[in-house]
């Protein structure tokens, strides 16, 4: 096989898994994805580590953590996928995870919860546990 048939195989199998939508590798996310009941599995199983901000509109802590959780994102990108769903909206995936205050952070490994965070928190102590999920 020559280099250039090779190439156009390379070309030709990367254009159906683009077009499948079945491309080995998450887009990096720099900001948190809106994430709700009907894509939050997908989410969580498309990144090797995710953490999601269960959160609301009339929460007042949900507002002050939210610009942490959106610099985490930026700072994290390609490492880690940042997530927010609103548990008004979505009280099918806030039930199952049993949420009972929010905002509450979840990190996730590999589709699995590891860690949970309840509260406004200060910024360090989330940064201390996406280091510790990133080392899980």
């Amino acid at each position: 096989m020559s280099y250039d048939d090779e190439l156009e195989r390379i070309k030709m199998r990367k254009l159906a898994e683009i077009i499948s939508g079945q491309s080995q590798r998450p887009v990096p996310v720099s900001e948190p994805v809106e994430v709700t009941d009907l894509n939050f599995k997908q989410f969580v199983n498309s990144h090797k580590y995710v953490v999601v901000d269960f959160w609301a509109d009339w929460c007042a802590p949900c507002r002050a953590i939210a610009p942490i959780v959106k610099e985490m994102a930026a700072k994290y990108a390609g490492r880690v996928a940042f997530g927010k769903l609103n548990v008004d909206e979505n009280p099918r995936t806030a039930g199952e995870y049993g949420i009972m205050g929010i905002p509450t952070l979840i990190f996730f490994k590999d589709g699995q919860p590891l860690d949970m965070v309840v509260g406004l928190v200060p910024k360090k102590v989330l940064e201390e546990r996406v280091v510790k999920l990133l080392h899980s």
